[in-house]
Order: structure tokens, then C-alpha cells, then sequence
């Protein structure tokens, strides 16, 4: 259950409607226990394999330091996930078979949609716990465009009005501003756009027991407005 806590838990199933409304979705099949698709393949910790990690290692990372790498070695409330060093060729088949999968199509995706149509519009869709150490409260949503650099603020201010308009509580970038995949991607000048949305948990589940709640459909339904509304914007600006 400490494992089931770390995912982002029913967001595809949020997120299911995207197709129908003129999008695509790719979701992840593997929770971030296993890989986290959100970090960069380098941010890992030596110390976690027994015959030495399986790719180059980035500099330390407040990120790695806390066991939150790409392959993290905690779980929700800082339980230590293994027991023994893993091998390296496991790092490796997470990382080839899971992250590299993952990105390489997200990245040819992306780069088609912004030849052939003239913009691509990612919207990275997470889950946040509903209390965080140190702060009195959480908000409803939390959109990151790590402050501009990610996407068009046009982008950002359409979502935001989107949600506020549903009665959300929204803020921008603070926790999350965005993680790797936003600052990997986002290259507004280049007509590729990427927002990252945070959906507070306690909206639309039991966080702990890892099931949906009454909530989950209203919140589920209220999401079709805010991709209606990204998709309008990706269609404004198509060539």
C-alpha cells in the first residue's frame, strides 16, 4: 500500500476522455515505484546497485538525495522500498524498456504534430497528495510552466480560467512548477507548448486506501472543459 500511495492513482481514467475531445493520450502502464517517468534517466543513486548503476550518473539532486531519483529507492512516508541493492541490469531494463520507451514515442509524437500541424501541446497530467508537510493547505490545482519557460502564458491563463470557472482552487508553480518532462519539452519559440497539472487527491480519491471516492466523477466530468478549452487553443494556433 506505501507503493500504491506513490502513484499517480486513477489519472488516466480522469484523463479518459482526451480522445474523444480532439486529443491523444499516452499513459504511463508502470507506477512510479518502478520508474519515475518525470526525472531525468540520469538522476540516479549509485548506491542503490550492486554492481554499479546502469547509466551515467548527473550530478546529486536534492531529488536523488531524498530517494526520489528515477528509480526511487522510497516510498510514501520514506519507507525504504528495497531490501538489497538491485542489480544493474535491471536499472537497465527499467530504464530501456520503461523511460526510453515512454519518451522516444512521447518525443516523436511531439515533434510530428509540431512539422505536420505547426503546434503540439503537451499537457502533463499528475496527481498531488492533499498535505504536504509544512503547509496549512493544498490547493485544488496546481498548473506548472516552470514560470513561463514551458509554454505560451496564453496556455497557462486558459487553464486557469478553465478551472476557476468550475470553482477550483488554482496556483501556479508553487509546489510544482514542473518536472522533466515540462522543461524537456516545452519549447514555446518552437511552437511546442507543455503545462503540467497537478489534480489535489482529495478530490477525487481515498488516499488511503487507494480508491476513488464520490468525488471522482464530478471531478472526471469537470476535466472535459479544461481539455476542451487546451484544445481549442492548440486548434487556434495551428498553421
Amino acid at each position: 500500500m506505501a507503493l500504491r500511495r506513490t502513484e499517480d492513482a486513477f489519472i488516466d481514467q480522469l484523463f479518459e476522455s482526451v480522445p474523444d475531445l480532439g486529443g491523444h493520450l499516452l499513459f504511463a502502464n508502470y507506477a512510479r515505484g518502478y520508474v519515475d517517468l518525470n526525472r531525468d534517466a540520469r538522476e540516479l543513486d549509485p548506491q542503490m546497485f550492486r554492481d554499479g548503476p546502469p547509466r551515467t550518473v548527473g550530478l546529486p539532486t536534492p531529488r536523488v538525495e531524498a530517494g526520489l531519483g528515477c528509480l526511487p529507492k522510497v516510498a510514501a512516508g520514506g519507507e525504504l522500498i528495497y531490501a538489497r541493492p538491485m542489480s544493474r541490469a535491471d536499472g537497465e531494463y527499467r530504464l530501456a524498456q520503461v523511460h526510453d520507451a515512454y519518451h522516444s514515442f512521447l518525443r516523436s509524437t511531439l515533434d510530428h504534430f509540431a512539422k505536420e500541424v505547426g503546434i503540439a501541446v503537451l499537457i502533463d497530467c499528475h496527481s498531488m497528495p492533499s498535505h504536504l508537510p509544512g503547509r496549512k493547505a493544498m490547493p485544488d490545482i496546481v498548473l506548472g510552466d516552470r514560470f513561463g519557460s514551458s509554454c505560451s502564458s496564453k496556455l497557462t491563463g486558459l487553464a486557469e480560467r478553465a478551472f476557476r470557472k468550475l470553482g477550483y482552487k488554482v496556483a501556479r508553480n508553487s509546489p510544482y512548477a514542473g518536472g522533466y518532462t515540462t522543461r524537456c519539452y516545452g519549447r514555446p519559440k518552437r511552437q511546442i507548448h507543455a503545462l503540467q497539472i497537478e489534480i489535489n487527491r482529495g478530490l477525487y480519491m481515498d488516499e488511503a486506501q487507494v480508491r476513488p471516492s464520490d468525488g471522482f466523477k464530478t471531478v472526471q466530468n469537470d476535466l472535459k472543459s479544461v481539455i476542451k478549452a487546451c484544445c481549442a487553443f492548440a486548434d487556434r494556433y495551428a498553421s
